[in-house]
């Protein structure tokens, strides 16, 4: 049975899967909510069987699949095509490494070949008040933090992907990001001295969950347990407006995952990333 790309008609039945998985399926749950099955809207959402959709996979700058078992895969591998266009393919390790390795299987060199693939990304939430301190020096970014605020988010994604955003054509659109999550009230950090120090994002919100991205404290100030009660203070933002805070983090970093408990997060599944 064919993929084939969801309209606005869909809107029922695609919220409908994304509810069954929250947590996990937020990242498509927020492009849904973003307008992404409006035919003028960036990147496209496949669904599979034609007929009554039961797995979804986005492809945009992201190739996100949700699904409750492995059978879409060979109709998503078709949809996606030899051209790959996506920069990531991201979801949970059950499911997202297998779509990898078939795409890698089907298409060749275009999927086989990337820069880092992390099959082990514990997923955490939480949906009780912080444990512990918070710090109150953290707030929402301004529109007068943005300068220091876009070097630290460049600084965060050059040592997490381990490229520079900001290096080569898609400069650009990694600064309207960082615009948006600004103005859109999705920014939060500390700010001293006009530098701002710690800073990170609702970097997908969809119905109850918000998921906390871009997590970066400045070097200097590490293993000094600042982490975790800056951590917990935007946890407290965030559980203000939804019900429940997520992440994802990877398993080599455990550093930040033990910071991540101390706030009373817990892990309740696993992503994977492939980063091309």
């Amino acid at each position: 049975m064919d993929a084939r790309i969801l309209t606005v008609a869909d809107l029922p039945a695609v919220r409908e899967l994304v509810a069954a998985d929250p947590v996990g399926n937020v990242f498509v749950g927020s492009r849904v909510e973003a307008g992404v099955l409006n035919a003028t809207s960036p990147g496209m959402l496949w669904g599979w069987p034609a007929d009554r959709p039961r797995a979804l996979l986005h492809i945009g700058a992201n190739m996100v699949p949700v699904a409750d078992s492995l059978d879409a895969i060979p109709a998503f591998v078709e949809a996606a095509g030899r051209r790959r266009s996506c920069q990531s393919i991201v979801g949970p390790s059950w499911l997202a490494w297998p779509l990898w390795q078939a795409l890698g299987e089907r298409w060749g060199r275009p999927y086989e070949v990337v820069r880092e693939a992390r099959p082990h990304q514990p997923v955490m939430a939480m949906s009780t008040p912080p444990q512990g301190p918070t710090d109150s020096r953290v707030r929402p970014i301004t529109r007068a933090d943005f300068p220091s605020y876009l070097e630290a988010s460049v600084a965060m994604y050059t040592e997490e992907v381990g490229s520079d955003p900001m290096a080569t054509g898609s400069g650009g659109s990694y600064r309207s990001y960082c615009n948006w999550l600004v103005d859109t009230g999705r920014a939060f950090g500390i700010v001293e001295s006009g530098r701002v120090i710690f800073k990170t994002d609702v970097g997908a919100a969809a119905g109850p969950v918000a998921q906390i991205q871009g997590v970066w404290l400045a070097p200097e100030l590490r293993g000094q347990g600042l982490a975790a009660p800056a951590v917990a203070a935007v946890t407290e933002y965030v559980l203000a407006d939804y019900r429940t805070a997520s992440l994802y983090v990877n398993d080599f970093n455990t550093r930040a995952i033990r910071a991540y408990e101390r706030v009373g997060y817990v892990t309740i599944g696993e992503f994977s990333t492939i980063l091309y």
